[in-house]
C-alpha cells in the first residue's frame, strides 16, 4: 500500500516535500514509510534526502503545567484575600507545589511572608508560563531568554526532526517488479525466464562468517611443546592425580620435613580427607630411614621424621610427584627399561597473586631415566629441547634443588629484551631419591622443568598473567591471537 501511493504519487507529481507529512495523509507510521524509502533507493527508483529539524517539546512536567496552570499561579489563587498560614497552604497545595510555587511566586514579587503568614502582595497575576507552554506546543516561536528559563526548569527539551525529502530517481517505475534472486529449471522449461528481471550478483558482498571455537593461547603452546616432547621420543606421564600426599609430593623426593616449600604459606593442604593411608610400606621404611639416618653414601638430615606429615594430603606442588609415582613403578619391574617421560599439567601454590604469579599453573617437566647418565648428557638434552623451541643460546647455572644434584637454573638469551631470562630448572635426582626406589645403582635420572605459562607470555606479548590465565581474559584476544610456531 506504502509503495504503491508513493510510486503513484511520483509519477504525477515533482516531489514529496516531507516524509511526516506523508506518512499521515496515507495513514502509515513514518518507520515503515523510511524503510520503504530506504529499500526504493537502494534499486534508485527514488532519490532521497534526508532532511533534519529541530524543535522544542513540551516535558511531562511541562504538559502537566500547561493544562493545569504553572505551581507559582497555583499557589497564588490559593492564598485568599487575608492571607493563609504556611502550613495550612502546603496542605491545601501539596509538598510539590508548595515547594516550587512559593520560591517563584517570591521570585515574581507576588507574594509576601509575614512570619507564618502568606499573603497576596499584588491583585491578580497572569500564568505567563501556562501561556508560552501553550505557544510552544502549537509550534509558535518565543524568545530565546524564555527558552533558557524554561529549559532551566526542565519544562521543554529540543527535539530533533528526521525525515525524507523524495524524488524521482534514475530507475524510477511506477510499480516495480520483484526480482527473481534464482534461475530455476521451471523458468527454463516455460521460457519465464525471457521476461523475468533478475536480482544483480553484489559481488563485493563478504561471506557470512563462520563462528568456531579457538584454542586458548596456553593450550596452543602446550599442543606445540607437547610435539616436541614427542619428536624426541618421550613417553607422556598421567597426571590427573591434583590431590596428592606429602609423602609422594616431599617425602619420596629427599625433601625433609622441616623445608618452608612444606608450610602452609606455601603449600595448600586440604581439610577433607585431611590424610591418606595408602602409602607403599616397604618403600615408605626405606624413605624414613634415609631421611633419619641416611645410607647410599648419604648422612640423611638427622632428625626425628613423622610418619603423620607424610600422609597429610595437598594440592600438589610440582608434577615431580607424578615422576616419583613412575620411577616407583619402573623400579618394581623385573628388568630395568630405560624411560623417557614428560608432563604438561597443572600445579598449586600458595603465593600472593601479581602480574607474574597465580596460585595455579602449569608446569612443563621432562626426564631420561637410563644407565650411565650424566650431567654431559643433561646439558645436550637441554640445547635439543630448548632449540626447538627457537632458543638456541643457553647458559647454565650452578643452584641447589633437595632432591637433584647437581643442579642447573637455564638461562636463555632474549633478543627482544636484551638480556638472559631464565626459562627452568634443571638436575640429576639423587641417589637417596633414586636407590630407596628399588632403581639399579647405575641408572641415573636428568630432569628438568619450566612454566608453561611464561613462554606463552613471551611469545604473544602478554604482560600480566592474568590476562593469560583466570576470569579476567579477554576471549576477543583468544579469537585474535595468531597460530602458535614455536622455534621458527
Amino acid at each position: 500500500m506504502a509503495e504503491e501511493a508513493v510510486l503513484g504519487f511520483l509519477q504525477t507529481k515533482e516531489h514529496i516535500s516531507d516524509s511526516h507529512e506523508f506518512a499521515a495523509s496515507i495513514g502509515v507510521s513514518h518507520t515503515e514509510l523510511e524503510n520503504l524509502i530506504k529499500s526504493l533507493k537502494g534499486f534508485q527508483i527514488v532519490d532521497a534526502q534526508e532532511i533534519t529539524r529541530e524543535s522544542w517539546v513540551l516535558t511531562e512536567e511541562g504538559k502537566t503545567y500547561m493544562v493545569n496552570g504553572s505551581p507559582e499561579a497555583l499557589f497564588f489563587s490559593a492564598i485568599p484575600p487575608e492571607g493563609i498560614s504556611r502550613s495550612n497552604l502546603k496542605e491545601k497545595l501539596g509538598a510539590e507545589i508548595f515547594d516550587i510555587g512559593s520560591k517563584a511566586a517570591a521570585k515574581n514579587k507576588w507574594i509576601t511572608f509575614e512570619k507564618d503568614l502568606v499573603k497576596r502582595k499584588v491583585e491578580s497575576v497572569q500564568d505567563e508560563v501556562k501561556n508560552v507552554l501553550a505557544r510552544i506546543n502549537s509550534g509558535e516561536a518565543v524568545g530565546d531568554q524564555v527558552i533558557n528559563d524554561l529549559k532551566r526548569r526542565k519544562l521543554i527539551i529540543k527535539q530533533t526532526w528526521k525525515g525524507y525529502s523524495l524524488k524521482k530517481g534514475p530507475k524510477y517505475v511506477s510499480k516495480r517488479k520483484k526480482p527473481e534472486t534464482d534461475l530455476t529449471r521451471e523458468h527454463i522449461v516455460s521460457g519465464d525466464w525471457k521476461n523475468l528481471e533478475f536480482k544483480e550478483y553484489n559481488l563485493n558482498a563478504e561471506a557470512p562468517q563462520i563462528q568456531a571455537g579457538y584454542l586458548h593461547s596456553l593450550l596452543e603452546v602446550r599442543e606445540q611443546i607437547q610435539n616436541i616432547f614427542l619428536e624426541m621420543g618421550f613417553e607422556e606421564m598421567p597426571t590427573n592425580n591434583f590431590v596428592e600426599s606429602s609423602f609422594w609430593n616431599f617425602d619420596a623426593l629427599f625433601q625433609p620435613q622441616q623445608h618452608p616449600a612444606r608450610d602452609s604459606h606455601d603449600t595448600f593442604f586440604l581439610e577433607t580427607p585431611a590424610s591418606t593411608q595408602n602409602l607403599p610400606e616397604d618403600y615408605l621404611g626405606r624413605v624414613k630411614l634415609v631421611h633419619e639416618s641416611g645410607g647410599y653414601g648419604s648422612k640423611g638430615y638427622g632428625y626425628d621424621w613423622k610418619r603423620e606429615e607424610a600422609e597429610k594430603n595437598l594440592l600438589r606442588t610440582h608434577t615431580t610427584a607424578v615422576s616419583t609415582r613412575m620411577l616407583y613403578a619402573l623400579a618394581q619391574q623385573d628388568t630395568f627399561t630405560p624411560k623417557r617421560y614428560y608432563s604438561i599439567d597443572r600445579v598449586f601454590r600458595n603465593e600472593a597473586v601479581d602480574r607474574t604469579h597465580l596460585a595455579e599453573f602449569h608446569q612443563i617437566e621432562g626426564l631420561i631415566c637410563d644407565r650411565g647418565l650424566t650431567l654431559g648428557d643433561l646439558i645436550g638434552v637441554l640445547e635439543d629441547f630448548f632449540s626447538r623451541l627457537g632458543m638456541s643460546k643457553l647458559r647454565f647455572k650452578p643452584a641447589y634443588n633437595p632432591y637433584t644434584e647437581p643442579s642447573m637454573e637455564i638461562f636463555s638469551y632474549h633478543d627482544g629484551l636484551q638480556k638472559w631470562v631464565e626459562v627452568g630448572n634443571s638436575g640429576m635426582f639423587r641417589p637417596e631419591m633414586l636407590l630407596p626406589m628399588g632403581l639399579p645403582e647405575d641408572v641415573n635420572v636428568i630432569a628438568w622443568g619450566l612454566s608453561l605459562e611464561r613462554p606463552t607470555m613471551i611469545l604473544y606479548g602478554i604482560s600480566n598473567i592474568r590476562d593469560l590465565f583466570g576470569p579476567k581474559v579477554d576471549f576477543n584476544l583468544i579469537k585474535s591471537n595468531p597460530i602458535c610456531r614455536l622455534g621458527l
